[in-house]
């Protein structure tokens, strides 16, 4: 029979393994981001970073309606985060696991920005159909009934 120590120590191991498998599928996301974004013909990094403020602004305004505002807050948190000299887990008196916090968010910061860049260039490219309430797409459109 199991002791509640056993458990404890148990479930504290599977906890652990879990944070560490979510780890692994970030930087093997951000992986597989940064290979498609390198593929030919892709963006560049300059085509990718001035278009930043572009998506942001179009999804604020609504025109773009891949990217939530929940996302930019996301997104933004996350470069202030890196930015900030304020840690949460200092790297003086953690060591290698005070970088690993900052490593994670810099793998899921980058990811997210080529993903969502890539989309929103590849939505610009299409015509940049803007969605918002009271474009022409919302005006009637003329028909004639034939007798």
């Amino acid at each position: 029979m199991a002791t509640g120590a056993s458990r404890s120590s148990y479930s504290s191991h599977s906890r652990r393994a879990g944070v560490g498998a979510a780890r692994w599928a970030r930087l093997g996301s951000l992986g597989m981001a940064l290979r498609a974004a390198s593929r030919p013909g892709a963006p560049s990094l300059a085509a990718r970073l001035s278009a930043v403020p572009r998506m942001v602004s179009a999804s604020l305004q609504g025109r773009y309606a891949g990217l939530s505002g929940t996302r930019i807050a996301a997104l933004l948190a996350a470069a202030l985060y890196v930015l900030s000299p304020v840690d949460l887990v200092p790297e003086a008196l953690f060591g290698i696991f005070g970088l690993a916090d900052d490593a994670m968010l810099v793998s899921w910061l980058a990811g997210a920005l080529l993903v969502d860049t890539d989309a929103y260039l590849a939505w610009e490219r299409s015509g940049a159909q803007d969605t918002s309430p009271g474009t022409p797409q919302d005006a009637p459109i003329p028909s004639y009934v034939v007798r």
